[in-house]
């Protein structure tokens, strides 16, 4: 499988004994790319088999903590584990503080170098490419800066020009606003964050958040493939509720678990 996404974490700001918060990795011709880095990714990352080593970048959509505070401990122990290939991370500005914090208090010794990117995009804009895949990132809607991520893979000699490309694209936090399903258009997998079900629609738009339909209208409008729900609430335990309110928009719809593993296209 050269295009995988296995789910790390699938909670929201408040971490469930069986759900932990965001984190994803993204496996392109095995190479990883851990999108967003939760609180307690790097013990997910080992119970999934993946490598650290193979960890080519992170991309972080914002900085409220479920979304960011496994990133230091993770640095930490690529460092004991002997990394010495740079790490290169991309996120939005205020990021960059914290890792010099890190690498102030915590860097001693690191045998391997940070390399920051800040992200900054009111439309899609490249941030990342290598020989397999083309990473641009999109602003979204939330409380505090914040950027989704797309993930285009580019042609190869075995999946050449003219060849279907998968893509995938991940929207992290955020109220639903009119330019999005623009951003995403034609991806084969879409994961949305759907914090609520619907009857919370009011207290999801209150704090720029998104519900199940919201993620569902978003994936209909860019005719996505399929469909990826998470961060959900800790208020609502039922996923089931999430993808059956989905589908009445969008029929191609997970409601995703951590450790769930999706292979791109998602047919």
């Amino acid at each position: 499988m050269n295009f995988t996404l296995t789910t790390l974490g699938t909670a929201s700001a408040m971490p469930r004994v069986d759900r932990n918060q965001s984190a994803q990795v993204l496996q392109v011709h095995g190479r990883l790319f851990l999108i967003d880095c939760g609180e307690n990714t790097q013990r997910r990352i080992r119970e999934e088999g993946l490598s650290f080593a193979k960890i080519e970048a992170v991309f972080i959509s914002h900085l409220h903590g479920d979304h960011v505070f496994g990133l230091l401990g993770l640095i930490s122990t690529m460092g004991l584990y002997g990394r010495v290939e740079p790490l290169r991370i991309f996120g939005p500005a205020a990021l960059e503080a914290m890792l010099v914090f890190f690498k102030k208090y915590f860097g001693d010794g690191l045998p391997f170098q940070l390399e920051f990117t800040e992200v900054k995009a009111s439309s899609p804009v490249t941030v990342y490419e290598n020989r397999y895949v083309r990473v641009s990132a999109f602003p979204l809607n939330h409380k505090i800066e914040t950027y989704g991520y797309r993930f285009d893979a580019v042609p190869t000699p075995k999946n050449p020009e003219g060849a279907h490309q998968p893509s995938y694209a991940y929207v992290s936090d955020t109220a639903p606003f009119e330019e999005l399903p623009s951003f995403v258009q034609g991806v084969d997998v879409l994961y949305h964050e759907s914090t609520y079900t619907a009857e919370f629609e009011q207290q999801a738009l209150k704090r720029f958040h998104s519900t199940s339909k919201h993620a569902a209208q978003c994936a209909l409008d860019a005719g996505a493939g399929a469909l990826i729900l998470g961060h959900y609430s800790a208020r609502c335990r039922d996923l089931q509720a999430f993808e059956n309110e989905a589908r009445t928009i969008f029929p191609n719809v997970f409601a995703a678990t951590d450790g769930d593993v999706f292979e791109i296209p998602k047919k």
